[in-house]
């Protein structure tokens, strides 16, 4: 009886962690904890953060994390920034996507009392292995999909990193520009030809 209500117990907490939890995705790989406490500290106190591996993909994708903070409502609160508005991490060219945690995004989440899990083999000739063996192919064909999305996200992601760089560079010249202009005089003389008064003037 008194296993059980310590399952009971540490399991609410667990749900309890899970909604003031926050899954953030479109991470740059350079992206570290202490950046993502720094970004989120205007709306959230983060309380810890928990990157997510990827073992299966042979692609260099962009991370995941689970951020936990303070409480519900600075969850809330950073899910919207990071929603509502082009939130960027760590020079990733998209802007990260966030949501609510989910109890099967953990990988130390505690049983669930009361829940029993129950597994056999299955062969051939046994009742249920056509259906699984249907199953094991579609998983394979998603798996397939899968893969073809990724490697399309990452072309398109390469593609617009570009472009902003193209962009930062052009503006940059720009900016370069201006303060030769201004450092040789040359906006004071427009200034007094066109007769309009600057600042310092």
């Amino acid at each position: 009886m008194k296993d059980e209500k310590q399952a009971e117990k540490e399991y609410a907490d667990f749900e309890a962690r899970v909604k003031r939890t926050i899954y953030i995705d479109h991470l740059s790989p350079l992206v570290t904890s202490q950046v993502i406490k720094a970004s989120l500290a205007q709306c959230a106190n983060v309380v810890n953060t928990e990157f997510i591996e990827n073992y299966t993909i042979e692609y260099e994708i962009p991370a995941a994390a689970l951020v936990e903070v303070d409480n519900v409502s600075q969850a809330q609160a950073a899910v919207d920034l990071m929603n509502n508005f082009p939130f960027m991490l760590g020079g990733m060219p998209r802007p990260v996507r966030a949501a609510f945690a989910k109890p099967e995004m953990f990988p130390d989440r505690p049983r669930k009392p009361g829940l029993k899990i129950e597994f056999s083999w299955v062969k051939q000739g046994d009742p249920g292995y056509d259906g699984m063996n249907k199953l094991k192919g579609l998983m394979r064909r998603q798996e397939a999909e899968n893969m073809a999305l990724i490697k399309n996200q990452l072309e398109e992601e390469k593609e617009l990193a570009a472009q902003q760089q193209e962009t930062l560079v052009a503006n940059s010249n720009k900016y370069d520009m201006l303060e030769n202009l201004v450092n040789n005089g040359e906006i004071t003389k427009l200034a007094q030809h066109y007769k309009v008064k600057l600042g310092d003037d």
